[in-house]
């Protein structure tokens, strides 16, 4: 059994504010919505006269950034490229390094444990300012944690490793089907290669609204108190790309309905594409009204519609008819989307279309929920292996 000592985070790391001071034309500049729950997200490039001489911090393969604010809301990464020489990061994000007393992989385990970011948002929100905000000094270096030798840490940490591979396996599987299915989409409908790159004359051009209705079917939780349900928020698909499951008396606001055969997409901000097939897991699924809900009016028809409004094309409409003058609250027009001009395939054709693409989404679809209880076992074992209270010495490395 191995022997575990008590200490602080502030003992096992230190917060790093090394001045960029490069002169690349082009630097990537790494904000705190840049990161979430391990990974950089964009790796955006920009010009370094456009930094105007704010104060930006450099960093190194196996640092860890971690967000000064609203610590729940996961926004860390785990630096785990080589070359770092021209990015940098911003002054809200708290550059960590460890130190001899623990391995890198190990300090980033403890810092995206549930407990300790429980904790953290708990301290943030009882300080004063808009915003849940933490410091390195006052907040995340004086918590304190369990260590143990540098081989738990490392049979601990290949535990965790190999759970997190199968969920970056999954990912990568789902990313390769979307691309499959949209390039497959794009060939069959919008290039006609089946027809040497012409539209067969037995196909005609129509519009959305032809093959499918918006449903505005509300849902008010003062109608339906003590209700569960399967809420599909506009956070839920930024975060997990899962629903949450919650009471109606949680929820302030009405919501849509939601069938085994809607497929939905975000009218908020359309510029970033949210696109969902609601996987109907409970009796009550639900959604956030930024969704634009689409039932089929033919329900076979259901993946051949996702297809429509997963394609540029549609993203490109979408965005084209928006209102609101900033890009945080744009908005798109639901009824003219209905206006979208679509080619409609005989029925043999989008049967055909379907019996390959739907495969592709169900497995979409199995791959996110096994990766949501690969998660949740991960954060159940997570404070009972830091702790000690699960014994790992006879793990083979």
């Amino acid at each position: 059994m191995a022997e575990w000592v008590e200490c602080t985070i502030g003992d096992l790391c230190d917060t790093i504010s090394d001045t960029y001071k490069g002169n690349d034309e082009n630097v990537i500049l790494v904000n705190t919505s840049d990161v979430l729950e391990g990974k950089v997200l964009n790796h955006t490039q920009v010009p370094n006269k456009n930094l105007k001489g704010q104060f930006k911090k450099t960093f190194r393969k196996n640092d860890i950034l971690f967000s000064e604010i609203r610590p729940a809301n996961k926004r860390f990464a785990f630096i785990d490229f080589e070359d770092t020489s021209n990015y940098i990061a911003s002054t809200k994000l708290m550059v960590l390094r460890h130190n001899e007393k623990v391995i890198p992989e190990y300090l980033y385990a403890i810092l995206k444990s549930n407990y300790i970011l429980a904790e953290l948002q708990h301290l943030a929100e009882t300080r004063s300012g808009t915003f849940p905000q933490i410091t390195f000094t006052s907040e995340l270096a004086p918590m304190k944690v369990n260590l143990p030798d540098k081989k738990t840490q490392k049979q601990i940490v290949s535990i965790l490793l190999s759970i997190e591979q199968k969920m970056d396996s999954n990912e990568t599987i789902n990313n390769n089907l979307e691309q499959q299915a949209q390039t497959l989409y794009k060939s069959w409908f919008v290039d006609f290669e089946l027809n040497s790159g012409v539209m067969p004359s037995d196909w005609k051009v129509s519009q959305l609204g032809s093959i499918a209705n918006i449903s505005t079917e509300v849902f008010s939780p003062a109608k339906n108190p003590n209700v569960e349900v399967e809420h599909y928020s506009i956070p839920a698909y930024d975060e997990k790309h899962y629903p949450i499951f919650e009471t109606s008396n949680e929820i302030k606001s009405n919501k849509y309905r939601l069938t085994s055969n809607s497929v939905m997409i975000s009218k908020l901000n359309p510029d970033t594409k949210r696109i969902w097939r609601p996987y109907c897991i409970s009796d009550n699924p639900i959604c956030s009204t930024e969704f634009i809900v689409y039932e089929p009016i033919k329900p076979l028809n259901r993946d051949f519609i996702y297809s429509i409004i997963d394609s540029i094309g549609f993203s490109a409409f979408l965005c084209s008819h928006t209102t609101g003058s900033t890009n945080s609250r744009q908005r798109a027009n639901p009824g003219i989307t209905l206006t979208y001009d679509i080619v409609v395939p005989d029925k043999k054709t989008i049967q055909a279309f379907c019996s390959i693409v739907s495969p592709m989404y169900d497995t979409i679809e199995n791959n996110i929920k096994e990766n949501q209880k690969l998660a949740e076992t991960r954060d159940k074992l997570l404070p009972k292996l830091m702790s000690g209270e699960l014994d790992v010495s006879d793990i083979e490395l």
